[in-house]
This record gives structure tokens, C-alpha cells and sequence, in this order.
């Protein structure tokens, strides 16, 4: 499928359904291949430079979680999709590098952060999820994922293999979090499957001292048919829904 046609219009709505449609038998087949449930595995909608007509449209076809990975553009698209579909209760979860000076930004509209690498960022979530609980917004712990450094390289985020357990072990301890698991991106190499046993180990190491940290988010558009055999929950799908998209085009 080559070019991308213009938001809210039937030519973008069916473009969006054949491409949805191509993803979900893409975790179909790749369930099968592994003898998983498909049900096991999750679709979150990467939808970063995305326009919210694009967004509303997905909601339409039945997807109910969505990633962003930077605070303003989340702040943003969640109040014009609610514009857009007042009806509907997309879930957002944010996945992108996190500053602590943004966490106030982005915490009133998430389900859950994706990228939590370090127990200063840890501990800055749980004190705003303490705040908003005192001002009545939220009502339980809040949903995180550590991202876990498969490589140790600084440049791509996350926390390496040497300090996952500590900071494992902090997060359990916060009030205002929930452990729920890992996620993790495979770097670019020539053997990916083994950057995914990596992280399917890491994420087994986290279970062994926190059996409720189960989820592992790992797998994108070009990679989750090895992501899903390696034991991944949700795949973090971007390209292959939405195509190649700028916000400003909107």
C-alpha cells in the first residue's frame, strides 16, 4: 500500500480498515505459529504525528488503546478526539522518553507510562499520582511498565540489565504504582530474535520477584511476529495501521 489519503474521509476510513484488518491477521497467524491465544496479545495503536481524525476513526473500527510518546501532542489529540467521539473511552498510554517537569502534563489522561527507567522518574509519577488522588482525580495505583535497555546503550532509554531488579523491586514498593511488567525495544541488528530472548529473559527475571508483572510490551510494525514468539502481550504497532503521517498535514 503506497501514499496515504487525507484524514476523515472514506478514502482514509477504508484505508485504515484494510490496514487494521492486515495487522490483526498478522497477530493471528503469528499467535498460531507460536501456539498462543490470540487473545493473549494485545494491539496498542502507536499514534504519534497522527491526526486525531485518524484516531477517531480507529476507535470507530473497534480499537480502544492508543500510545503517544510525547506530553504536549498527548494533551492535545486527547481532547480532540474527545471532541470528536464524545461517546467514546480510548485508553492512552504513554511510551515515549519521559521528563520528570512533564509528568504533571501527561498523568491526568494515561492508562498507564510504558517507559519508566529510573527511580527518579519512578518516584516524581508516584508523587503526582498521590496528588491527584488529593484533589479527587484517580483512584488507584497507577498502571507502569519499566522499559528495559536490551543493549545498555544510553542513547535509546531505558534501564540495563544490571539495575532492572533494583528498580523492579522500588516500583513494587511505591504506593502510587502498579508493576505490571516490562516493555522493551529490540535494537536494529542482524539477529533480532536474540535481542527478544534477551528481553523475554529480563521480563522472566521481573516475574520471578514480582508474579504480578506480566505484561510485556515488545514488538512493532516490522518485528512482532518475533516479539509475539519470544512472549509478548502487547505489540506497540505504528507504521503498519496508520502508514507514514504527519500531524501538521491535518
Amino acid at each position: 500500500m503506497t501514499g496515504v489519503a487525507e484524514p476523515d474521509t472514506p478514502e482514509r476510513t477504508a484505508e485504515l480498515t484494510e490496514r487494521l484488518a492486515a495487522v490483526r491477521e498478522r497477530l493471528d497467524a503469528a499467535c498460531r505459529a507460536a501456539g498462543r491465544d490470540p487473545a493473549e496479545v494485545s494491539l496498542l495503536a502507536v499514534t504519534k504525528t497522527v491526526p486525531p481524525a485518524d484516531v477517531a476513526a480507529l476507535l470507530d473500527l473497534g480499537l480502544v488503546e492508543f500510545a503517544e510518546n510525547r506530553a504536549q501532542e498527548l494533551a492535545a489529540k486527547v481532547h480532540d478526539v474527545a471532541t470528536a467521539r464524545p461517546g467514546a473511552a480510548p485508553r492512552w498510554h504513554f511510551v515515549g522518553g519521559l521528563q520528570r517537569n512533564k509528568v504533571r502534563m501527561v498523568l491526568p489522561w494515561v492508562s498507564g507510562i510504558q517507559s519508566v527507567d529510573s527511580s527518579r522518574l519512578a518516584r516524581t509519577i508516584d508523587k503526582e499520582v498521590a496528588r491527584l488522588r488529593e484533589t479527587g482525580q484517580g483512584s488507584g495505583p497507577l498502571p507502569v511498565l519499566l522499559q528495559y535497555s536490551v543493549d545498555g546503550d544510553p542513547g535509546r532509554g531505558g534501564v540495563p540489565a544490571d539495575g532492572l531488579e533494583a528498580l523492579a523491586d522500588l516500583v513494587a514498593e511505591l504506593p502510587g504504582l502498579e508493576l505490571a511488567g516490562l516493555m522493551a525495544v529490540a535494537p536494529l541488528g542482524p539477529e533480532p530474535a536474540e535481542s527478544f530472548a534477551a528481553i523475554a529473559e529480563a521480563a522472566g527475571r521481573v516475574r520471578e520477584r514480582h508474579p504480578s508483572a506480566r505484561t510485556l510490551s515488545a514488538g512493532m510494525s516490522g518485528d512482532l511476529e518475533i516479539a509475539v514468539d519470544h512472549g509478548s502481550t502487547v505489540v506497540r504497532v505504528g507504521t503498519a495501521l496508520v502508514g507514514d503521517r504527519r500531524i501538521t498535514s491535518e
